[in-house]
């Protein structure tokens, strides 16, 4: 599988989500996100030293924390028939235009 665009990512989780059943609810969903954002934290801890882990695979493991943070905000995208893309480029426009002098 070779995935080249958001709109391949969405589709592509749609397609594992049926495959299994359909999508939770929303508030599951959510709990879903702020699980693995507890994960990638943890992976975060441990790769800056704060907190180290017994048993190390550092930077592997923080790629996938990350990836499964974003499957599972795929999910809520799609769930809302959300295109991301959009959502996305329109994201980085109010950065750019909001913080365009603010770091200088």
């Amino acid at each position: 599988m070779t995935l080249k665009t958001i709109k391949d990512a969405q589709d592509e989780v749609d397609k594992v989500i049926e495959k299994f059943g359909g999508y939770w609810p929303p508030l599951s969903m959510l709990a879903s996100i702020v699980e693995e954002i507890g994960e990638v934290s943890r992976e975060i801890n441990a790769l800056e030293k704060y907190k180290p882990k017994k048993e190390i695979r550092l930077k592997q493991s923080i790629k996938e924390e990350i990836a499964d943070t974003f499957f599972s905000l795929i999910c809520i995208a799609n769930y809302y028939n959300i295109d991301l893309k959009d959502g996305l480029e329109k994201v980085i426009e109010k950065y750019m235009s909001r913080d365009s002098k603010r770091f200088h």
